[in-house]
């Protein structure tokens, strides 16, 4: 069964775009963190245009992370003075992705710009995840001990610059510089490339910040939950490049597959799992890679350019 996607100009199968929220979702159950990373990929795959792949899939984030959050308000698993310095910073990266999103579209770059994002981003925090994975399973085949991590509320010298702040659900007293800057790079690049952030804030906070693990995720999601639905409100007054008719399916398909993956995700090893989301991630960053070595099928392309008067 065929539907118009009025945004996108072009006819999709219901079933696959519902087939494909249903494997997203489960697989953003599966590991815990918004699943936009790898939706916005596929549905570029698909043939949709990226502008409004990136646009669009906001919509989804914004619907999943929203249950995740009020999950976690229940269970008291979230710091909100440490989510407020997040969303802040956010705000203002989501802007400026925004804007960058605006200019690189009017200059005809906004594929390149995006493809070679993807590539590099998931590349780089691929591969630091499968080398940390790969290290603590050959330390436990070998019976040595892991590599010990440090506790809660024990943090590096660097989060000991000026402007320190007590945020005392993580056990926290650093500076909120670095906080800040993570957060502007998060909302940048989810609002650049339709990604919630949460595969680089959640390790971030984990392995940076020492934020204890029962806090990470519902703090995470709080943020991107804002931030998101701050870039999803600008792309669509800005670009018009929002399709509420994908949007809708995408929404539905994830939340039945987010459920199993949910359940499943509580059998995983700790190693396992970081194991496989790393695979995952330089499996999609691979595949945009070959993009920009493979000769395309059409090798020339007609857009009409916006005409300010």
């Amino acid at each position: 069964m065929q539907i118009y996607l009025p945004i996108a100009e072009m006819p999709v199968s219901v079933l696959l775009i519902l087939g494909m929220g249903a494997a997203v979702g489960f697989i953003s159950g599966l590991f815990g963190i918004g699943g936009g990373f790898l939706m916005t990929p596929l549905l570029i795959f698909l043939g949709i245009p990226p502008a409004v792949a990136v646009a669009t899939q906001s919509a989804q984030i914004v619907a999943s992370s929203t249950t995740s959050v009020l999950g976690a308000l229940r269970r008291n698993a979230l710091d909100h003075k440490l989510g407020a310095i997040l969303v802040a910073g956010g705000f203002v990266g989501s802007a400026l992705g925004v804007w960058f999103f605006a200019a690189a579209r009017r200059a005809g770059q906004l594929e390149l710009v995006i493809v070679v994002s993807y590539v590099t981003l998931f590349t780089i925090v691929g591969s630091l995840m499968l080398k940390e994975s790969i290290r603590e399973f050959w330390s436990r085949r070998k019976g040595g001990a892991v590599r010990p991590r440090r506790r809660a509320g024990e943090h590096a010298p660097y989060l000991g610059w000026p402007l320190r702040m007590r945020f005392y659900r993580s056990k926290l007293y650093v500076s909120i510089i670095p906080i800040i800057g993570l957060s502007l790079f998060i909302g940048f690049a989810g609002a650049l490339l339709g990604i919630g952030g949460g595969f680089i804030v959640v390790p971030a906070l984990l392995y940076i910040f020492r934020v204890p693990t029962n806090v990470v995720v519902g703090t995470s999601q709080f943020q991107i939950v804002c931030t998101t639905l701050v870039a999803l409100i600008l792309h669509a007054v800005t670009n018009q490049a929002v399709d509420m008719v994908l949007a809708i399916l995408l929404i539905v398909g994830g939340v039945f597959g987010a459920q199993f993956g949910a359940r499943m995700g509580r059998h995983l090893r700790a190693e396992l799992f970081r194991f496989l989301l790393a695979i995952l991630l330089l499996a999609v960053g691979l595949r945009f890679g070959l993009e920009l070595v493979m000769k395309p099928e059409e090798p020339f392309s007609i857009t009409v350019q916006e005409v300010r008067t």
